[in-house]
């Protein structure tokens, strides 16, 4: 029983894949982390990037209406 006991405490075969999986929860607990952040600024980035647009469009709207639109023909030039 000592035997066992000794040679148990002695075999490191387990070790290795102990400290394998604690690596790669601590890659996998970071990935989620990084995930997270990134995703947060991504929206908060869309939703101003989304006011601006809504703020350049009403104003490119307001002087769009004084545009004469009466031409219904281009000229691109070349052969008519």
């Amino acid at each position: 029983m000592m035997n066992f006991l000794k040679n148990f405490r002695a075999d490191e075969s387990g070790a290795v894949t102990v400290d394998w999986v604690v690596l790669t929860a601590a890659v996998v607990g970071l990935a989620i982390a990084a995930y997270s952040t990134i995703r947060n600024q991504a929206f908060t980035l869309i939703e101003n990037a989304a006011a601006v647009v809504g703020t350049e469009s009403t104003t490119l709207t307001s002087i769009d209406t004084g545009i004469d639109r009466s031409l219904s023909t281009v000229t691109t030039g070349g052969n008519p």
